[in-house]
């Protein structure tokens, strides 16, 4: 029986206890090696997305705490505070696209005219709600893998956006369609057009190069101010104008 059992016994059995033991303590010690390397390349990383957050957020904060020095009249990022219009003042310029009562006559006759002198316009956008200016914000500025200072030269905050009062549109040419939300557009029949005829409709151009309030250039973007109520919403963003025309 005896020696059945050492001739079944572990092969282990026949190797000599030292030798068992350095070549366990050399697996072991490259395994902790290995561990240790890959530990280290993680606290790397760590520190330097880390790193990269708090400088992106301290550009952040300046910003917004330089803004805030004269910024009494509430903006954000440059742009201005506006209440979100009621939908009893909301009329369909098209399925899908809403303006506010006082805009559909003169944004018709506006594009009617224009037409007669062969520019053909479109309306791209109209009235956004704050719940679709926050979608809109947000979801582009993660896709784009912007910080909020980015996307707010291009994209206004949620309840900073000049479309949420139903006054402000998005126009286009309709020959010219990839130049819509495009700075292209100023080349087009349709911006030439409006640049010279707009202010006979109360439209004017929100926010033109070196705009007093920092925000991209967007020569797609057009307000009506051809209203009480109208004016009373932009009053804010005129004073600043004049005051910068005036420097």
């Amino acid at each position: 029986m005896y020696r059945a059992g050492k001739a079944r016994g572990d092969v282990s059995d026949e190797i000599p206890l030292a030798h068992r033991i350095n070549t366990i303590g050399r697996v072991g010690s490259r395994a902790f090696k290995t561990l240790g390397l890959f530990s280290l390349f993680l606290s790397i990383l760590f520190v330097f997305l880390f790193s990269n957050y708090l400088s992106s957020e301290r550009k952040f904060t300046q910003f917004v705490r330089s803004e805030d020095k004269e910024s009494i009249d509430g903006r954000l990022l440059g742009h201005l505070p506006y209440s979100e219009a009621n939908k009893e003042d909301l009329r369909d310029v098209y399925p899908g696209l809403k303006m506010h009562k006082d805009v559909i006559k003169p944004l018709f006759k506006m594009q009617m005219a224009a037409a007669k002198d062969g520019v053909e316009m479109v309306f791209l956008s109209g009235f956004r709600s704050i719940e679709l200016q926050n979608e809109i914000f947000y979801k582009n500025k993660s896709i784009r893998n912007q910080i909020a200072i980015e996307r707010a030269k291009v994209s206004a905050p949620p309840g900073y956006s000049e479309h949420s009062t139903g006054y402000a549109i998005d126009i286009g040419d309709k020959y010219m369609r990839k130049t819509d939300f495009e700075i292209e557009f100023a080349q087009t029949p349709t911006f030439i057009w409006l640049e010279r005829n707009a202010a006979k409709y109360h439209f004017i151009l929100s926010f033109p190069k070196g705009n007093s309030q920092g925000v991209s250039y967007e020569p797609w973007h057009w307000r009506y101010e051809g209203s009480v109520d109208a004016l009373r919403q932009f009053d804010v963003a005129n004073k600043k104008r004049l005051k910068n025309s005036l420097k």
